[in-house]
């Protein structure tokens, strides 16, 4: 196993790392490598010196040939290099054969035709080189190279009968524009204009193209027939209008016309394209036009190409984002300013079949102002009455009610017909509305509407159908309220008020409750008030219920004063203030009373409270008594508290503290006790 092993040698240790002075690039190396090259081996020529020897070598290629196309028949380059091979040894016959069997190997192979061709041309065979050609031509009559071989060598030997013939035949195949174009020039190379025109009438029915006709055009241009230039452009103009190319055409046409000074021919040509080619494959046009006016147009003529290009740009951005509707608001704008009603109305029936994919109201905001300014466009501008239900009504079909509704639509449309004196279709439209997708907007102006008329039975249904819908709508209430309070209903208002406060739950209760308290202040009924009060305190003991409760009693006061003559006033004064005052006292201490009781964390309402209190004994005057509250003011301490986040504490925060004077003293009873207290343990260690 050791004998076996083999040892490789120690690789070596670069020491020196550092580099060379003269570096040897890879081309360099390269470039050595080809110098010492050695002289390629070449075999020694021979020299046949009599027939017997070029018979041999003669023999000897042939058998080689033949072998390699035994071996790789399917090999063309095999055979023409055979074929050549005979050629050059001037034996045409043996060449001729050796073609002919290349041909039957593979015969669609036009190469092997034009090699076949050019062996017998090259050698000034040209009978048989034409029936190669025949043979060629009938066999791939669509390989336009070999018709045109074929036609230039009948025209290098001056048979320009027999080159038309074979162009002829080459035509009846069909071929593709060059072809024609070829034929065509070959007869203007001899001035046969009739013969070329003809050709092209025969071309332009074969090759339906824009391209064709404007040849065909220029043809006649060319020669100063500018009548049938004119006829050709009308022609392709009748047959090619609506193709995807025709905008070529019409600039061509519009082209020719200015070529000729007839420059309002042209501008009829643009104006007509411009009608008749979709937006997006008019963008070359639009720029020629613009051009044109520019030259030879006036102010509204440059300005109506201007519109034109905008035109143009408005129909880009709508075809690569059709649900843009910003960008069909700017092209309608656009059309608008331009006074076309019938290009209005087709932008606005394409922008309005632009529906949103999903039905969710945020992708409706935007598109639901189309139809508005359609139907406004309809109304204020073309004036057209019917055409302007059509839309609201098209509208309010198309918008997915069970899902979600707009009330401007709604209310839209009943104005609309309001202001057509269709009193009655605005009541259906609403009633509809209120039936399919209530809304408070709707309730409220229908409402609106029937209050001006003076229909008040149909705004209290209304008023019921809306607290049917919305029974927790404390501003549906209060405006029913206040719509019996108008007519003077109070009891009717007080029953509404008791419905409304008896409701399980509502958005706004403080504004009902506010509004029903006001209502009975208004009235002047005082004890109903303080009922509502109390049921209000049943309820909520906020704050502010306090002090208003309190400053009613302050007000009612007031009251009396204003009703009472000068001389009750002199009698009576007195003593109505004092119990005025009593019933004030005793709202607040009854707050004071529930906030140190019932709610001793809320020390802040508390200090407020006694703080309304003391202003209100202050604005009594003398029969105020402000001492009655300044015993309970608390003090204001400040204080700090440590700030808590979700990562542990973060630092301290200043804060108010209030220190009412029950507190003070349980505070200062509690300092006494522990300083009894650890008197008591200091005596007793001393006695220890």
């Amino acid at each position: 196993m050791a004998e076996s092993e083999v040892k490789l040698p120690r690789p070596t240790r670069v020491k020196n790392k550092t580099p060379a002075p003269t570096q040897i690039t890879a081309e360099q190396i390269l470039r050595e490598i080809r110098e010492r090259q050695e002289a390629e081996i070449r075999p020694p020529k021979q020299k046949i010196t009599d027939n017997s020897e070029l018979g041999d070598y003669r023999l000897r290629k042939r058998k080689k040939l033949e072998d390699l196309i035994r071996r790789v028949r399917w090999n063309i380059s095999v055979w023409v290099k055979y074929a050549q091979w005979e050629e050059s040894q001037k034996d045409f016959n043996r060449a001729r054969s050796v073609w002919e069997r290349a041909l039957e190997v593979d015969y669609r192979n036009h190469r092997l035709w034009l090699k076949y061709v050019e062996m017998e041309m090259k050698n000034k065979f040209i009978n048989y080189a034409r029936n190669v050609w025949d043979r060629a031509v009938s066999l791939l009559p669509r390989v336009d190279q070999l018709w045109l071989k074929y036609i230039h060598m009948e025209e290098k030997l001056g048979n320009v009968p027999g080159a038309r013939q074979i162009f002829e035949r080459w035509m009846s195949w069909m071929p593709d524009q060059q072809g024609w174009s070829s034929y065509i020039r070959f007869e203007l190379r001899y001035n046969e204009i009739d013969r070329a025109r003809a050709i092209y009438d025969r071309f332009v029915p074969c090759h339906p193209k824009v391209s064709a006709w404007i040849k065909y055009a220029k043809f006649e241009m060319k020669n100063g027939e500018f009548a049938r230039a004119r006829h050709v452009y009308e022609s392709a103009v009748e047959k090619l209008a609506d193709d995807e190319e025709a905008e070529s055409l019409f600039v061509a046409f519009a082209e020719f016309e200015e070529r000729c000074k007839e420059t309002e021919r042209a501008r009829r040509i643009y104006k007509f394209a411009l009608d008749h080619i979709p937006k997006g494959r008019a963008e070359d046009l639009y720029r020629k036009f613009v051009a044109f006016e520019k030259q030879y147009g006036d102010r509204e003529g440059i300005e109506d190409a201007i519109v034109g290009k905008r035109r143009f740009q408005f129909e880009d951005e709508v075809r690569k984002n059709p649900l843009n509707y910003d960008s069909w608001f700017d092209y309608i704008r656009l059309e608008e300013s331009g006074g076309d009603k019938v290009r209005v109305r087709e932008v606005y029936e394409r922008a309005i079949a632009k529906v949103p994919p999903a039905e969710e109201k945020r992708y409706w905001q935007r598109y639901i102002y189309l139809w508005i300014n359609y139907a406004l466009y309809e109304e204020l501008d073309a004036e057209d009455v019917e055409r302007t239900r059509d839309v609201y009504r098209e509208c309010l079909k198309l918008i997915p009610h069970q899902k979600f509704s707009f009330a401007k639509i709604w209310l839209l449309a009943a104005q609309f017909e309001i202001r057509q004196m269709n009193l009655v279709g605005a009541r259906q439209i609403l009633g509809n509305a209120i039936g399919k997708a209530p809304k408070d907007k709707i309730f409220k102006k229908y409402i609106e509407i029937e209050l001006q008329l003076g229909n008040i039975d149909r705004c209290r249904k209304l008023y019921e159908k809306y607290l049917e819908w919305s029974p927790e709508n404390c501003y549906a209430w209060s405006k029913y309220t206040e719509l019996e309070i108008s007519l003077a209903e109070t009891n009717r208002a007080r029953a509404i008020f008791e419905l409304a406060i008896a409701q399980p739950a509502l958005d706004m209760p403080e504004l009902l409750w506010k509004a029903y308290i006001d209502f009975e202040i208004s009235e002047g009924e005082y004890q109903r008030t303080r009922e509502l009060y109390e049921r209000l305190l049943d309820r909520t003991k906020h704050l502010k219920v306090w002090i208003s409760y309190a400053k009613f009693e302050a007000t009612v006061m007031d009251a009396l004063n204003s009703d009472l003559s000068e001389d009750q006033l002199q009698s009576h004064l007195l003593e109505q203030k004092r119990e005025c005052i009593q019933h004030v006292r005793r709202v607040f201490e009854r707050a004071i009373n529930y906030f140190r009781t019932s709610a001793p964390e809320l020390k802040e309402e508390r200090a407020m409270l006694l703080v309304e209190w003391l202003n209100m004994e202050s604005s009594f005057g003398e029969l105020g008594d402000v001492g009655i509250v300044q015993p309970k003011l608390p003090k204001m301490l400040k204080k700090r508290r440590r700030i808590l986040a979700e990562d542990g504490p973060a630092g301290y925060e200043e804060y108010i503290d209030y220190l009412f004077p029950e507190e003070a003293q349980t505070t200062n009873f509690e300092i006494l006790e522990a300083a009894y207290k650890w008197k008591k343990q200091k005596l007793a260690s001393d006695d220890d």
